[in-house]
């Protein structure tokens, strides 16, 4: 009984650490549109500004990439997973639907990623859901319709909705590549060395595909507007590739290994609520009072799923302890 008290302390104590990662995790994601907005009105492409912050995230963790070289060789297949689908998928599939399709609408739709989660924990894994992730992602679902106000930008574009859906499947695949490995104990992969291939991957891939030769390079050695203030072009690129990129990926992935990929999901989906919220705060943008409630609804969302049964690993690990 003593031991299993223990256990059970220790998975609080690491789910509760997991939790605040998730939450930083969201906090730093979101602040990348808030910061990038200004670079593009300034000039940039939107897809060179995406290049610019997974290039620069990849040098920043290049160091990493040469300590956890060893991966390369143990797992070639997570680090070009990650790096296709948690990096650049995401990316490019977000992107090339919001050229077709609203911005909210299309966030509503990636954001569906949590829910595309528990389906291959359920019916791939054949792991059970508990109900409180499942009420989870559907609050935080509910609430991001009012945050984005998808109302407003109701439409049909096939195309457009298939590729925000690429980019729902790319997101869910960050979750469940953050996870792989995460029981193997001592021989898991590094999550910082798998970021930093994931990464290196990704910017290989994105510069094919925004060809940053035609950039407007001297953007960057400018000021961009900020709610009417001036700031240095290489500030907000700084922070776009450090906070909302490295510190973003470092959080984000460590938590999915302290909880599971469907509760730092419904978490991961607090993104939108903080984007939207900065946006109002720094760029003088209009928060309504859907936006507002719908905020809020997300909050509950997370709050619930991150109730759902907790160590998944654990029990196994007391059982054998007992015996």
């Amino acid at each position: 009984m003593p031991v299993h008290t223990s256990q059970e302390s220790h998975g609080q104590r690491g789910r509760g650490v997991g939790l605040v990662l998730a939450l930083g995790s969201a906090v730093a994601f979101g602040g990348s549109g808030t910061a990038a907005k200004p670079l593009i009105e300034a000039g940039l492409d939107p897809l060179h500004v995406v290049w610019l912050r997974i290039v620069g995230a990849a040098l920043v963790m290049l160091p990493l990439a040469v300590r956890h070289r060893d991966l390369v060789r143990r797992r070639p297949a997570l680090l070009v997973g990650f790096g296709l689908f948690a990096v650049a998928g995401v990316q490019a599939f977000y992107f090339a639907s919001i050229s077709r399709i609203p911005v909210g609408v299309a966030l509503l739709v990636e954001y569906l990623g949590p829910a595309i989660v528990l389906g291959w924990v359920r019916f791939v894994q054949r792991r059970p859901v508990t109900p409180a992730a499942a009420v989870g992602v559907v609050l935080a679902v509910g609430g991001l319709a009012c945050v984005v106000e998808i109302w407003s930008g109701l439409s049909f574009d096939p195309l457009g909705l298939l590729l925000a859906l690429g980019a729902a499947c790319c997101q869910a695949g960050y979750f469940v590549l953050s996870d792989q490995g995460s029981e193997a104990g001592a021989e898991a992969p590094d999550p910082l060395g798998v970021i930093a291939y994931g990464l290196l991957v990704g910017a290989a891939v994105l510069t094919v595909v925004a060809r940053p030769w035609g950039m407007e390079w001297e953007v960057l050695g400018g000021a961009a507007l900020m709610d009417g203030a001036a700031v240095p072009a290489w500030l907000l690129l700084g922070w776009v590739v450090l906070i909302a990129t490295v510190l973003a990926y470092v959080t984000g992935v460590v938590a999915v290994r302290r909880l599971s990929p469907q509760v730092a999901g419904v978490v991961g989906c607090l993104e939108a609520v903080v984007a939207t919220v900065l946006a109002w705060v720094l760029l003088g943008e209009h928060l309504g009072v859907a936006q507002i409630v719908g905020g809020l609804v997300v909050l509950a969302g997370a709050f619930v799923a991150q109730r759902s049964a907790p160590g998944r690993r654990a029990p196994r690990k007391v059982a054998s302890g007992g015996e």
